[in-house]
């Protein structure tokens, strides 16, 4: 269709023609009016125009509709559409729900206020050279100063995305890296753990001046387990500072309740033994009919530890052997990372299959990375808040 189309520097200046001291109207008007902008900036002209959103101007003047994308809101007016997701038919069908929506608008207020003009940007034409290198995706970044040195490091879905929130800042962290970047470095994970376990061990290396605030742990806190006296485990929630290896970390000692109250009804466990209810006799659940009686030692431990167990292998990954498969930078590549025997071994990324099922082709892959205290909580808590992660047991 597109073979025997107009390049965009033939048709460029028609365009400016015909735009020129007027609106660009458009159904979600800021995707097209961006497009524009780009191709302009790539044969070097400044294109600036007034725009008008004509889904925002729906949802002022005719609102709770079900849907304003263009094709279910035209539909739904009764507006005559043909050549769907072409651009005749798109643009006819505005055209026409364009001057309904002037109709309604009696005395033109809502369509004076819709008008958006681009405001002048914030950002200083330097910062402007920077983001627009950057790419859209989840990796690491590291801004550099004048002399080359890494002044912070970070970890983001949107690399982009996350610069400009440095680069328009108002905190002083902020606009001290506004005024000190030079440039702005980054890698593609594809994987958000990827990313965080890079971030954290990429920050322990370099040390950069405005990370110092981040390498205090942000795992505050611990769910541990330990065995009483009528040999019952019992699970508890404690500062993540003790020696012993935890089951599962957190950021707060709320968030560790929350998630303590949610397992104790998934696995069936008893509040008292989970420190949730503080009695010398049975807890609420079983005055309820919704403990099996192990907090007055009448379940048999033998049933109520497999239970435990059965939480402690979902959320933990000490002394075991397996892979953990992620998304990767590209829709065929996957990311892998490596735990033996509970310590955490590296990463790498793979194509196809039998990459990991053998283990001298896996070994390969892998980059080693260091097994920490920080690794374990991040990687512990990705676990728990991704649920359809894909895991490998390594027999």
């Amino acid at each position: 269709m597109l073979k025997n189309a107009p390049k965009f520097y033939e048709v460029a200046k028609r365009i400016v023609e015909i735009t020129e001291d007027c609106i660009i109207v458009a159904h979600n008007s800021s995707f097209d009016y961006r497009i524009l902008k780009t191709e302009f900036k790539r044969l070097g002209f400044p294109f600036k125009r007034k725009t008008l959103c004509t889904v925002e101007l729906s949802q002022q003047l005719i609102p709770d509709m079900p849907s304003y994308s263009l094709g279910k809101l035209t539909r739904s007016l009764g507006i005559p559409m043909s050549d769907r997701h072409r651009a005749n038919g798109d643009a006819m069908a505005t055209v026409k729900l364009f001057k309904m929506l002037l109709h309604k608008d009696l005395d033109k207020a809502i369509v004076k206020d819709a008008i958006k003009v681009e405001k002048k940007s914030s950002i200083a034409p330097n910062l402007k050279d920077i983001i627009d290198n950057l790419p859209s995706d989840t990796g690491v970044y590291y801004i550099h100063n004048a002399d080359g040195e890494i002044i912070y490091i970070g970890k983001s879905n949107n690399i982009r995305k996350r610069i400009v929130q440095h680069f328009t800042g108002t905190n002083s962290k902020s606009k001290k890296i506004q005024r000190l970047v030079n440039t702005v470095t980054y890698e593609k994970t594809g994987s958000e753990l990827a990313a965080l376990l890079k971030e954290s061990a990429e920050i322990k290396t370099h040390k950069p001046i405005f990370n110092r605030a981040l390498r205090r742990t942000i795992f505050t806190h611990a769910l541990y387990q330990y065995t009483d006296s009528n040999g019952y485990i019992n699970l508890e929630i404690d500062k993540s500072n003790r020696q012993e290896t935890p089951i599962i970390t957190f950021s707060t000692r709320l968030s560790a309740k929350n998630f303590l109250f949610k397992a104790v009804d998934q696995f069936e466990l008893c509040q008292k033994l989970t420190g949730l209810y503080t009695t010398k006799s049975s807890c609420f659940k079983y005055d309820v009919k919704e403990c099996e009686g192990a907090c007055i030692n009448e379940e048999p431990v033998a049933a109520y530890n497999q239970r435990v167990k059965q939480l402690i292998n979902k959320y933990s990954y000490q002394n075991k052997d397996m892979l953990i498969i992620d998304r990767g930078r590209t829709i065929e590549e996957k990311t892998v990372f490596l735990i033996e025997n509970g310590i955490f071994k590296g990463m790498g990324y793979f194509d196809l299959n039998h990459q990991i099922n053998n283990r001298a082709i896996l070994s390969s892959i892998i980059t080693p990375m260091e097994n920490n205290r920080d690794t374990q909580h991040i990687i512990q808590n990705y676990m728990r808040r991704n649920k359809r992660l894909k895991i490998v047991d390594l027999k």
